[in-house]
């Protein structure tokens, strides 16, 4: 907008409306109560020094998720005036505080009535490292929220595999023919499972699957590999669970993924892929 003045006097009534519009706001931002005033616009200065003499902390540049979280978690609404706040406009938290962690400065809610979430602050010396803590830490997480949908959970650390290797191996001898060989071939597959575990752990791997089939042998059903204490365990009872429908869906995946395999019966090569044009005569 466009204004044109006759004399500073007159400017200077503009620029003082301004101001009066301006304090105006924060001053009902200040009476409605609020102590802590997010905005997903950029604050001033003189609104953050005159929320400061008043003891009230803001903070601008707040991302719309972040705004979103906070509301699901301390109640509230996002509002687009100041005008009539209502209590029922505000959130609520037992303790807010400014912490810092490293180089970086962080805003706490502490006590939220509604929240039901929290925040974990992943922090390493490499990139690759905190790439890869967080991808296990997402793992844990999705697993323990499918352990919660299903209530169907079975021992894990290798002891379903190693059972379900030895129910097999069992039914095998119960069939005549090539089916029995596929069978065999399927419960020795499974041992593969509790094998790489040993192997990542960087224990004998040998030593433990002995353990394990002697184990499984004498009906204890739950036995899998204990990392702790580089040995095996009740894995059931040392509460090392995995959802069923996890395992179920690997193992279908799993055959579907050889059915598929073992379905190619051919491949086809273009001879052309690996023909080299001669080279140009000189001259052409």
């Amino acid at each position: 907008a466009v204004v044109s003045t006759q004399s500073t006097g007159d400017y200077q009534d503009i620029v003082d409306a301004e101001w009066n519009i301006l304090y105006e706001k924060l001053d009902k931002m200040v009476q409605s109560g609020a102590k802590i005033i997010l905005s997903r616009l950029p604050i001033g200065d003189v609104a953050t020094q005159y929320f400061a003499d008043r003891d009230v902390f803001c903070a601008g540049r707040v991302t719309q998720e972040d705004l979103n979280r906070t509301v699901k978690a301390c109640g509230g609404t996002i509002l687009a005036t100041v005008n009539n706040i209502r209590e029922a406009d505000m959130g609520h938290c037992e303790l807010f505080e400014e912490i810092q962690i490293g180089n970086e400065r962080y805003n706490k809610f502490t006590g939220c009535p509604k929240a039901k979430t929290c925040t974990l602050i992943l922090r390493g010396g490499a990139e690759q490292f905190i790439d890869e803590t967080e991808r296990s830490l997402h793992d844990a997480i999705m697993i323990v929220r499918r352990a919660m949908k299903n209530d169907s959970v079975v021992a894990g650390g290798g002891a379903i595999e190693m059972e379900l290797s030895k129910e097999l191996k069992s039914y095998a001898k119960t069939i005549h023919g090539k089916e029995q060989l596929l069978i065999t071939a399927y419960a020795k597959a499974l041992e593969i499972i509790p094998r790489q575990l040993c192997d990542n752990a960087g224990f004998d791997a040998t030593v433990i699957l002995n353990k394990l089939r002697q184990r499984h042998a004498q009906g204890d059903k739950w036995m899998g590999m204990d990392i702790t204490s580089e040995d095996i365990a009740d894995n059931f009872v040392a509460c090392v669970w995995e959802p069923s429908i996890v395992k179920k869906n690997a193992l279908t995946a799993a055959c579907e993924a050889c059915c598929t395999i073992l379905s190619i019966d051919e491949t086809v090569k273009n001879p052309n892929s690996n023909y080299k044009a001669p080279n140009a005569m000189p001259g052409m």
